[in-house]
Formats: structure tokens, C-alpha cells, sequence
């Protein structure tokens, strides 16, 4: 089990380390590019937790592991929502700002009504990633564009970036003193170097996990590499949650399933295109597609998801765990 669990957990240090490095120096170079603060922060800081997500669901797809790809990006999406979201309500209320919960909130569910529904009907196909990609281009331009006219009244990418920046001081634009180009470039290198090896001792370690424990690899994509590869956000959450900035918890969680459904769904699917396995895409996505609903209405309800509630979401992640891994 050794030679199992070393490669899984390095590949996730690996995977964490090497994504914090790329948002640093990659924030450094669109500084000296000109790119504007709010563009970095809507874009590249906000994208930054979603880094081994990605690179993880890519690597699998390639290595012929659809249930570790896709099982890592629905299994993530519940975990944001029942765990981080439940452990993060228990630590302090979370308060919802209503921009948050209209407009991201709706596009959302929108994102995961269509994933799920694209799942269970047809292969997810190259001109799928593409739709996603594309909308996720979109809904970042319109985010920016609302940012700079209604910024009284933040939307989840500015919150979800803000947490972030609260976490790691070093990636806030224009926070470091100006300095070469290569540093910031080699910085951002080596992380994208980081986390593609990462990606790839973790989801060899995943494959060997799941024939040891004699699972399916989609049980092992929607729990263990879930819930590893989603460390960062609840790091992220956890830390606004105790600086009782409840807000950015709440915008974290609803811009991470943006970014996982859209991003990394639409580009695992645009770089190694094959069918969601049935098991997600007859249990697991629906309950994916259930969960936020619930989310969404707990929110809605006084604008704020209370310890109670909390204490609620993290039952239901209990539950869960206990029944996907009977049906292994």
C-alpha cells in the first residue's frame, strides 16, 4: 500500500504546491503585460484553486480513466458544496451577497443542469467542450463588465478571488516590488511543471488504489481525488469562514462549480473527448444537480447559510460517502 499511497499524496502536494506557484508568477507577468487587477483577480486568481482540477481530470482522460476525469469533477462539485460549505457554515454563518446568488448562483445551476443532462444523453464531444469553454468566456467577460459598473455589490469570482487573496497575500496584483520578467515567468514554468507531474502521480496512484481496494476507479475519482484535488478551496473557505467573511466562503464555493463544470469539464472534454461512465451519469450527477438546489435554497432563505444548515450539508456528505462506497 506504500508504493500506492506515496505517489497519491506527493502527486497532491505536488498538485497544490505547483498550482500556488503558477497563480503567483502568472499574476506577476499579465501585471507587467498591463492586464488590469480586476481582470487578474476575475481571471487568473480566481481560476488558481481550480489548477489540480483540472490538470487532474485532463490527465486521467488522457490515461484512459473517464471515471477518475469525470468522477473527480461531479465528485468535487458535491464536496464544495456538502463539505466545505457545511464545515465552513459551522465555523461562522455564511452571509450571501445577492449579486452572488442571482446571477452566479443561476449560472450555477444552469452549468450543472446542462452538464448532467449532456452526460446522460449523448459522449461528452469536443464541440461540448468547446460550448463550455465558451460559455465560461462569456460569463467571465460579463462578470468583469458588471465588476467595474456595480461594485458595490460583488459577484462570486471577485469574492472567490478575494478569498483566495486572503489565504496567499503574495498573488494580489501590484502587492510585490516590480521585478524581471524571467523571475515571475520561471516562477509560473516551474508550477505549471509542478502540477502536471502531480497530476500524473496522482492519478497513477488512483488507478492502483482502486485495483488494490478492488472499487471502481469512478468511486475512487468521486471521493479520494475529489476531496484531495478540493483541498485548496476548503483551505480558502475555511480561512474567510474564521476572518467571519462568510461572504467570500459562499462566493468561493459557487465560483469553484462554475469553474470545474465549465473549465475543467469543457476542456477535459475538448482534449480527450469520451462518454461520462453510466454510474456518474445515473446517480452521481443528479445528486450533483440536487445538492445544489438544495444550496441555493438554503441561501435564499435570509440570505445566509447558518450553522444549523451547516451542520445539515455535512450529514448529507456523510451520507453520501456511506452509500457510494457499498455500490463500489
Amino acid at each position: 500500500m506504500f508504493d500506492i499511497w506515496l505517489p497519491l499524496l506527493s502527486g497532491l502536494v505536488l498538485l497544490i504546491l505547483g498550482g500556488e506557484f503558477l497563480v503567483r508568477g502568472a499574476v506577476r507577468v499579465a501585471e507587467r503585460f498591463g492586464v488590469s487587477p480586476l481582470v487578474i483577480g476575475l481571471t487568473l486568481v480566481g481560476f488558481g484553486t481550480s489548477a489540480p482540477e483540472l490538470v487532474t481530470s485532463v490527465r486521467a482522460a488522457l490515461a484512459g480513466a473517464p471515471g477518475i476525469a469525470y468522477g473527480n469533477i461531479t465528485g468535487s462539485n458535491i464536496a464544495n458544496i456538502l463539505l466545505i460549505a457545511g464545515v465552513s457554515a459551522l465555523i461562522a454563518p455564511m452571509a450571501v451577497q445577492s449579486a452572488a446568488l442571482r446571477r452566479d448562483g443561476g449560472v450555477m445551476l444552469a452549468a450543472t443542469l446542462v452538464f448532467a443532462v449532456l452526460a446522460a444523453t449523448v459522449p461528452v464531444t469536443r464541440a461540448a467542450g468547446a460550448g463550455f469553454v465558451l460559455a465560461l468566456a462569456a460569463y467571465i467577460w460579463l462578470a468583469v463588465r458588471q465588476e467595474r459598473t456595480t461594485a458595490a455589490d460583488h459577484g462570486a469570482l471577485y469574492d472567490k478571488a478575494a478569498a483566495l487573496e486572503g489565504v496567499d497575500p503574495a498573488i494580489v496584483p501590484a502587492s510585490q516590488p516590480r521585478l524581471p520578467l524571467w523571475r515571475p515567468l520561471a516562477t509560473a514554468l516551474a508550477g505549471l511543471a509542478l502540477v502536471i507531474g502531480g497530476g500524473g502521480l496522482l492519478v497513477d496512484g488512483a488507478v492502483e488504489l482502486a485495483r488494490s481496494m478492488a472499487v471502481s476507479e469512478t468511486v475512487i475519482g468521486l471521493t479520494i481525488v475529489a476531496v484531495g484535488t478540493s483541498a485548496p478551496e476548503l483551505a480558502t473557505s475555511v480561512a474567510a469562514a474564521l476572518r467571519r467573511q462568510g461572504e467570500m466562503a459562499f462566493g468561493n464555493i459557487i465560483g469553484s462549480n462554475i469553474y470545474n463544470l465549465m473549465g475543467i469539464g469543457g476542456a477535459t472534454a475538448l482534449i480527450a473527448p469520451s462518454e461520462v461512465p453510466g454510474r456518474i451519469a445515473g446517480f452521481d450527477n443528479p445528486v450533483m444537480v440536487l445538492v445544489t438546489l438544495g444550496f441555493l435554497a438554503l441561501a435564499w432563505t435570509g440570505l445566509r447559510v447558518s450553522r444549523r444548515e451547516g451542520a445539515v450539508l455535512l450529514a448529507g456528505y456523510a451520507a453520501y460517502l456511506w452509500w457510494l462506497w457499498p455500490a463500489a
